[in-house]
């Protein structure tokens, strides 16, 4: 049986190589064509969005819209991209939120919208409670993220309150739809060790309090972690359901997906910089052939990776995944974290570097 991707992120320019980017751009025309009215998302200059921020969703501004080359992108992006404004954060002489965001980070301010982002806010919050209780020496033992003392917030799952208010019918055909969908997220619940919850914590503060940065390129890298990990579970007695035929199927499945939502969803904005930079010297620059085949799961490391795996439960919930391949992923994953928490010495940074006094002013400015 063959594995789906997990989502189907396939328009990011995150992952896609030179050749694949200048399709895409050719193909749909210039930037007055694809912002224009007849797209699909119609995106206009001083538009009221959702956005993307590290795994969250903030209502946000269109102050301008750009069409970015190699030699002039500013966020390592090429395309269209939307310098957004976060409503509510406010701009210092120190620091400006504003940045440059792909069209794969916005949303319409509409229904849909504000319940996926209420949704991930309820995971995160569950998250981060769980990591700090940890953290702090007070977390009770649990057996799942998704089952803290008094959170109804699964991990990276939510509910479907809001949908269809209590008490009333509906149709059968509905309510049977509703408890197929609900039953299919519910399976999706991941047991994050401890230790990976204080390091989902700690890694938080370096980032965005402290403005440090993991080194680049990591070692290992996401794809020597997930080839380890291949190695391992072909090795070693488990549980897990045919790992001889599976295990390289959704490796490869979890690799693919980390290139393509790297850029997109699991970095922090101080990261972005670093991450433009890492995309031109390595991806995108004038210098870098053109049958390179580097990936960010190439360069990134283990943090990063963890990042993506307690935001799976989310991104399954809004995939086409059938019940049965969530099961086997779900598996697959949980074996996973246990082996990240295990080889966490070997894999995971102790201490971040601090990055110099001119990549600070390029992000403030």
């Amino acid at each position: 049986m063959s594995i789906d991707p997990i989502a189907d992120p396939s328009t990011s320019t995150a992952g896609a190589s030179k050749s694949n980017i200048t399709k895409t751009v050719t193909s749909k025309g210039t930037l007055s064509t694809l912002v224009s009215p007849a797209t699909h998302l119609q995106w206009k200059i001083n538009e009221k969005c959702l956005c993307y921020h590290g795994p969250l969703i903030y209502e946000a501004k269109i102050l301008k819209i750009r069409n970015f080359t190699p030699e002039d992108t500013e966020n390592g992006e090429i395309g269209p991209n939307f310098l957004v404004h976060y409503k509510g954060w406010k701009q210092t002489q120190a620091i400006s939120w504003d940045e440059w965001v792909t069209e794969q980070r916005i949303l319409k301010l509409d229904e849909a919208g504000i319940a996926k982002q209420k949704a991930l806010s309820q995971s995160a919050l569950a998250a981060q409670h769980a990591g700090a209780n940890a953290a702090a020496g007070k977390m009770k033992e649990m057996t799942t993220l998704g089952n803290p003392a008094g959170s109804s917030a699964s991990a990276g799952g939510s509910t479907r309150s809001g949908i269809r208010k209590e008490g009333t019918r509906g149709t059968k055909r509905t309510r049977e739809e509703d408890d197929g969908h609900n039953a299919r997220r519910a399976e999706m619940k991941l047991n994050v060790p401890e230790v990976l919850k204080v390091f989902l914590v700690d890694d938080w503060e370096a980032v965005t309090k402290n403005h440090q940065l993991v080194t680049l390129p990591r070692s290992p890298t996401v794809r020597q972690i997930l080839n380890q990990f291949e190695d391992h579970v072909k090795s070693t007695t488990t549980s897990l359901p045919t790992p001889a035929l599976l295990t390289h199927t959704i490796c490869s499945g979890l690799q693919i997906y980390f290139d393509r939502s790297c850029g997109m969803s699991l970095l922090y904005r101080f990261e972005r910089h670093q991450y433009a930079e890492v995309r031109k010297k390595y991806i995108t620059g004038p210098q870098v052939k053109e049958s390179s085949d580097i990936e960010m799961s190439s360069i990134y490391g283990g943090e990063h990776l963890l990042r993506m795996l307690v935001s799976l439960p989310q991104m399954v919930a809004n995939s086409q995944m059938d019940a049965e391949s969530i099961s086997l992923v779900k598996e697959y994953v949980n074996e996973l974290l246990r082996y990240l928490e295990s080889n966490k010495d070997d894999i995971f940074q102790r201490e971040y570097d601090t990055p110099s006094e001119s990549y600070g002013n390029t992000v403030r400015s």
